[in-house]
């Protein structure tokens, strides 16, 4: 049974190829577009203004997304957000990161490529240019971004990309073992990492 609540009539949209964890909490205007991976734990509050997950976008444990009536909050095609990163009433550009426990304010416009550091707090109204890194807290554009430092973001957002489906395949809530079994089987590099191992 998942966490997904309507408020005032409006349903959350979620995309059959996509994977919601049942902790995360959906309420009300959120839509959940194709291959999307929200994490466990994660909060997505439709309940004062639209929230928007692009294909391919993934949102990881405890994040909290929430916003205005002014504006909607929205997460680019391929967008890839941190653990409890919190984002409100902004816009993440196409493939962009935002780092684990950043916080990206309202009306904040974070250009396609761009990264925003771990703990960065993106203050109301900023605007990133694109392949821009960004960090400290007020944070400050640091430095234009290469094709490898673009290329790495990317083959880590791939990473999610295919946790949202073997999710869908395989995750199932089950009773823990009690003792390690022989020849316990480990996850592999290229199960998890293919796109690395096959470049």
């Amino acid at each position: 049974m998942q966490n997904i609540y309507s408020i005032d009539g409006i349903i959350p949209v979620v995309h059959e190829t996509a994977f919601v964890h049942p902790t995360a909490v959906l309420i009300g205007d959120v839509i959940i577009g194709p291959g999307v991976y929200i994490g466990p734990l994660a909060s997505l509050r439709g309940d004062f203004g639209r929230i928007i997950m692009k294909e391919g976008s993934n949102i990881q444990d405890t994040c909290v997304i929430h916003g205005t009536p002014e504006q909607d909050t929205v997460v680019e095609v391929d967008g890839h957000i941190g653990h409890g990163a919190v984002l409100h009433g902004c816009t993440i550009g196409r493939n962009v990161l935002v780092g684990m426990n950043a916080v990206v304010m309202d009306q904040a416009d974070v250009g396609a490529d761009s990264i925003i550091g771990a703990m960065a707090f993106v203050k109301k109204g900023m605007v990133i240019p694109a392949r821009s890194l960004v960090a400290g807290a007020p944070a400050k554009i640091v430095k234009a971004l290469k094709d490898e430092d673009i290329k790495q973001k990317t083959l880590g957002t791939h990473m999610y990309q295919r946790l949202a489906q073997r999710s869908l395949d395989s995750m199932k809530k089950v009773e823990p073992l009690r003792e390690v079994e022989e020849n316990r089987a480990r996850l592999t590099g290229d199960m998890i990492y293919p796109d690395y191992y096959q470049s």
